[in-house]
């Protein structure tokens, strides 16, 4: 029965993540698709720094529709409610930003670094999501360990890079709700970690090892990535 409801769950979470970032991949290409076909003359820094920003988050949406749709069955998932409504409002956090009014008369030096740090955040999150393949997952499950690339500089690389875009976002739209938002998103964030790297420890022996080679977050100056990908 244990198994079975795993299985349902899975295919259920599989076909609403699939379901939703598609959703959310035909708006960003209907967008980008405008904007091309508008192009002005006059384009400015900003203009181009905006379109690579959105092309790379339709990239990163694209590879969570693909390895979702191609990712193995998870071995555990973490018990209980509360690591489920993390997963989910970690995941909705981030939306919720983007709906906050961007800020008016941001400096210019402001403006691109904030476009900057979302391009580079969008950019990294599809290389690392990459690198994950089919052991992605929004919910905290064990599927099979990933070690290589930039797994091997630190255990949760995704949250990281995410967090650039997420800040980049933060300067394009800055006001008190946002910031109370984004410690909100990231204090989710690190309970998800949580969640995982318990059941991940649970499930898979090769873990505990992985773990105490590895640093959480911050990467130690000597490690570098493999160089294909696990």
């Amino acid at each position: 029965m244990a198994a079975r409801w795993t299985w349902t769950g899975d295919l259920l979470g599989r076909i609403g993540i699939v379901a939703l970032f598609t959703l959310g991949a035909t708006r960003k290409s209907q967008a980008i698709y405008a904007d091309i076909t508008s192009w002005p003359a006059s384009a400015s820094n900003f203009d181009v720094l905006q379109l690579l920003s959105e092309i790379a988050n339709l990239a990163f949406l694209i590879l969570i529709v693909a390895t979702t749709i191609v990712r193995l069955k998870p071995l555990r998932s973490a018990d209980g409610i509360e690591p489920r409504f993390m997963a989910l409002a970690g995941t909705f956090a981030v939306g919720s930003l983007i709906l906050i009014p961007p800020t008016i008369g941001l400096p210019p030096a402001l403006k691109v670094l904030a476009l900057c740090l979302t391009l580079t955040g969008f950019t990294l999150s599809a290389y690392v999501l990459y690198w994950l393949g089919r052991s992605f997952s929004i919910m905290a499950e064990a599927r099979r360990l990933v070690t290589a690339g930039p797994y091997a500089v630190v255990r949760h690389p995704l949250y990281i890079v995410e967090e650039i875009a997420v800040i980049g976002i933060l300067l394009l739209n800055l006001s008190l709700p946002a910031v109370l938002l984004v410690v909100f998103q990231w204090t989710i964030q690190m309970r998800r970690i949580h969640h995982e790297e318990r059941v991940l420890g649970q499930t898979l022996p090769e873990y505990a090892d992985y773990a105490a080679r590895t640093p959480k977050l911050i990467p130690r100056l000597k490690q570098l990535p493999g160089r294909t990908p696990a």
